[in-house]
């Protein structure tokens, strides 16, 4: 009850929920993109298994606080650059989400028809894909929480509302993705960057995700504005002329 009545608890609390959902944004895609290879009767359960694991990993990963500070100690040395725990697994989980993109660009551009892939995706191969990545995207997500607030019920607490606003929209944004395949495109091109970004941290180039997120921003808002014309000239060429004066 005394953090409760603690201000600073509550807006670190705050403050960490809108961070969550934020690091969340990398993960939603790649669910939705991976889930939309799924018939369509299955992809709303794998979406809720999948952000599942999500906040599962990542309260998984807070309580073991002993073994994710051992993560940052350095286990060999190549160039004269020390790699840790963390760093092999920000490098096999950027190597796993650049492959899986540059898959699935090519799967869109070049694979079979679109019917036989859908028939060809396994549910269980599916959740496993999302079960790994989602142990990449939880570490940066719990490293974050452990910064910013000193208790765990908080952190667990953020990040349980943040995986439930998630839930809430990733429907939403799957079904908008599967209807405008550009946007599919540029989803797939923020992944290639997400997973580059996990590699250079891997070797120890760090780069702000705020960056990251701007350049997708500005993207998506340049798409937006692409998909508004498209639809005022497919509706422009549906209407009908009024006949000519004689």
């Amino acid at each position: 009850m005394e953090l409760l009545a603690d201000p600073q608890v509550w807006i670190a609390f705050a403050t960490l929920t809108a961070l969550e959902i934020v690091l969340g944004v990398d993960n939603i895609i790649f669910i939705t993109i991976l889930v939309g290879r799924l018939p369509e009767h299955q992809r709303e359960r794998a979406r809720i298994i999948g952000l599942g694991l999500a906040m599962g990993s990542r309260i998984v990963l807070l309580l073991s606080l002993t073994w994710i500070m051992q993560l940052t100690s350095p286990l060999f040395e190549i160039a004269d650059h020390p790699f840790t725990g963390r760093d092999l697994i920000l490098l096999g989980g950027g190597l796993f989400l650049l492959w899986k993109s540059v898959h699935e660009i090519h799967n869109a551009l070049e694979g079979e028809d679109p019917e036989t892939k859908v028939a060809a995706a396994s549910f269980g191969a599916i959740v496993g894909q999302i079960a790994v990545i989602d142990i990449v995207f939880s570490l940066d997500s719990v490293i974050t929480a452990v910064g910013l607030a000193e208790h765990i019920p908080v952190m667990v607490a953020a990040i349980i509302v943040a995986v439930a606003v998630m839930m809430v929209s990733a429907r939403a944004i799957g079904e908008f993705v599967d209807r405008h395949p550009t946007v599919k495109m540029l989803a797939l091109s923020f992944l290639i960057l997400v997973g580059v970004a996990l590699i250079g941290e891997g070797f120890g180039f760090h780069i702000p995700k705020g960056y990251i997120y701007f350049a997708m921003a500005f993207s998506v808002g340049v798409e937006m504005l692409n998909l508004r014309l498209r639809k005022k000239r497919a509706e422009r060429a549906i209407r009908l002329r009024k006949p000519a004066a004689p």
